[in-house]
């Protein structure tokens, strides 16, 4: 711990990560949480099955139809290239489409909203972060399935290509 911070300033620096994360937990873009009175522990957000996607899974998600990719990169990245079949949703754009009524969304986007209860909603950028901010705030209102991968575009570019 920082000199000069307690451990109740710690849980008032640090915002939850995912909905039941309680607000002692820390931010964990970096893959480990600092949690007050330990050092480090896996972040649930990058650790195991569930909210984070490894490529091999996606890869396999993809290939029997059980995932919707979400690339929130730019329009000018995701036009330079994408993962096949992802929908393009600016990072900066998406609070706003996921709240949309599903006729608004439609013609907008091209194609249909995803559903609260929908699984495998897999979202990604170029390198991770945005990817990781949009799975975040996907769950945040409500998306349960919502995954990212963590790998990003630039890990499926390097092995996929």
């Amino acid at each position: 711990m920082a000199a000069g911070t307690s451990q109740g300033d710690l849980g008032r620096s640090l915002r939850p990560v995912a909905p039941g994360v309680r607000a002692r937990e820390a931010r964990c873009g970096g893959g480990v949480r600092a949690v007050a009175g330990r050092s480090h522990a896996p972040c649930p957000l990058q650790a195991g099955p569930g909210p984070t996607v490894s490529l091999p899974e996606l890869r396999l998600l993809l290939a029997s139809g059980r995932a919707r990719l979400f690339d929130v990169r730019s329009r000018e990245e995701a036009a330079a290239g994408t993962i096949p079949g992802a929908l393009n949703i600016p990072v900066s754009e998406l609070e706003s489409a996921l709240q949309m009524e599903p006729a608004a969304f439609q013609p907008l986007y091209s194609a249909e909203k995803p559903k609260l209860d929908d699984e495998n909603l897999v979202f990604f950028c170029q390198k991770g972060r945005r990817g990781f901010q949009a799975t975040q705030l996907a769950q945040s209102l409500g998306y349960t399935g919502a995954r990212n991968y963590a790998g990003a575009y630039q890990e499926w570019l390097e092995k996929v290509g």
